[in-house]
């Protein structure tokens, strides 16, 4: 996305929010593309809402909980304005870390639209930490054309380890190793 539309977007995010939430102890709005968090991928965006809470974990819990009953009805019209838009973006909420607090993770909230980004009934989400090369292998899947995700990407992936011969020797490996631990 060029960046005077990025630019449209994130005044009309600012906008919404503020709109829909008057009074709210929101910190700060932003809207992110693929390179600025790795949680991004290539063609998404990310619209974060950052509230202020209380520094004590069980604190910052209720804070984020009283504001999340507050602003429900808020984040589901937030949701479908962002759905209108012509790219996928994932609306999160999340309290401040606050500078001292950069390793405190959480509470977050996210709102995938749009069929929750290619998640498909039958198919189990997976969390899986990657290094940069590994993102960097996923996103290349994706700019040429081969897959439309990082989630994509992954079972495509996997797809081609099964395809070799060598992985039905490992599962019949596996299965003679399962067979054998069934005995003791």
């Amino acid at each position: 996305m060029d960046q005077p539309e990025l630019e449209r977007v994130r005044q009309m995010f600012d906008r919404e929010v503020h709109e829909r939430m008057p009074g709210a102890p929101i910190q700060r709005v932003e809207v992110l593309q693929y390179g600025d968090d790795p949680e991004i991928e290539p063609g998404q965006l990310l619209a974060r809402v950052v509230i202020d809470v209380p520094a004590g974990e069980e604190e910052r819990k209720q804070a984020f909980e009283a504001f999340h009953d507050g602003h429900r009805g808020a984040f589901h019209e937030l949701r479908r304005e962002l759905d209108k838009l012509p790219v996928p973006v994932m609306l999160q909420f999340m309290a401040d870390r606050g500078p001292s607090d950069s390793d405190v993770k959480g509470p977050v909230l996210q709102l995938r639209g749009r069929a929750g980004f290619g998640e498909a009934p039958g198919f189990t989400p997976v969390m899986a930490r990657l290094g940069q090369e590994d993102l960097e292998t996923l996103d290349t899947l994706i700019g040429a054309g081969i897959a439309s995700s990082r989630a994509e990407a992954v079972r495509w992936a996997l797809a081609r380890l099964r395809e070799r011969p060598a992985y039905e020797q490992l599962r019949a490996h596996t299965r003679q190793i399962q067979e054998l631990k069934s005995q003791f």
